[in-house]
């Protein structure tokens, strides 16, 4: 017969506390897919002025070339997981969507969002869908022509936006005012509370386009910087963003983001039925041609 092992309680407190003292095991976070698979539901976050990458008319739901773009990637997500997810729409705007998307709370942005290295520590993106560049929008008969005669505007720019932060590099000597969204910011254009509305080239084109009298403004010719925008999602998520990485991929190899680009840029578009003639440019041709995350900084 075996001797008994005898615990005394000295000793059995002192191996409790030990065993108290151990660091806990990590708790695994929950990921993307994982999410999704749980809820059933894709949260896309939208922008509600940014056409045509992402905008809203009329209470409608959202659309906009990045919209639909979002919404072949729910497809992709629905053949990963073996059932069709809900799509969840989530309002965001230029100040809000990187804690949107770093949060949790949104799945996909899907607007007009810049891939830069200071956001990509952060959040991470997926293969570019337009480059842009920065520009200044002004009235026609402002008397403004060129970057000398910025000096002392009155500039407006969106909250949040790349173009907030470029403009301190441009040591224009010029009064910054911020604007919420970019309607609310071509709004200050119109009204003469600005003599300049400083934002990337295609969504002042169009502003331009959309407004009662789009002979009345003017887009400079002076380029500052030129910028990939991409849906942006969670950083530090690979199966995740391979499986959005590969769509896009499919979706630029097969020619239907080619069809969607046309759809939006080069044909009447709604509700006003405006068309922003603005033909796929090289810079976004190249990139096509070869699919990458990478952008320029």
């Amino acid at each position: 017969m075996a001797t008994p092992i005898i615990v005394r309680p000295a000793a059995a407190a002192f191996v409790l506390a030990a065993l108290l003292a151990l660091p806990a095991a990590p708790v695994q976070a929950e990921t993307t897919l994982q999410r999704i698979a749980r809820t059933g539901t894709v949260v896309i976050g939208y922008r509600e002025s940014s056409m045509p990458f992402s905008y809203v008319y009329d209470g409608q739901r959202p659309v906009g070339y990045a919209i639909d773009l979002c919404r072949r990637l729910v497809g992709a997500i629905g053949k990963q997981l073996g059932r069709e997810p809900k799509t969840e729409y989530r309002p965001v705007t230029s100040a809000s969507r990187l804690d949107a998307v770093a949060g949790g709370q949104v799945d996909l942005e899907c607007g007009s969002t810049t891939n830069n290295a200071e956001r990509r520590a952060r959040v991470a993106f997926t293969v570019p869908h337009f480059i842009t560049s920065t520009r200044f929008m002004v009235g026609q008969d402002s008397g403004i022509s060129g970057h000398a005669d910025l000096h002392r505007a009155t500039v407006v720019t969106t909250r949040g936006s790349t173009a907030e932060k470029l403009f301190a590099d441009l040591h224009l000597r010029s009064k910054l005012e911020i604007a919420p969204d970019h309607a609310a910011a071509f709004a200050m254009l119109a009204a003469g509370k600005a003599d300049a509305f400083m934002m990337d080239d295609v969504l002042l084109a169009s502003l331009r386009a959309g407004a009662k009298a789009p002979e009345r403004y003017r887009i400079l010719d002076d380029s500052y910087r030129v910028e990939a925008l991409a849906i942006m999602l969670a950083r530090d998520d690979a199966e995740f963003k391979a499986l959005v990485d590969n769509e896009m991929k499919r979706l630029i190899g097969s020619g239907e983001a080619t069809t969607l680009y046309r759809k939006w840029f080069e044909q009447p578009i709604p509700p006003h039925g405006i068309d922003l003639h603005w033909p796929m440019g090289r810079l976004l041709r190249n990139s096509f041609r070869f699919p990458s995350d990478w952008a320029p900084d």
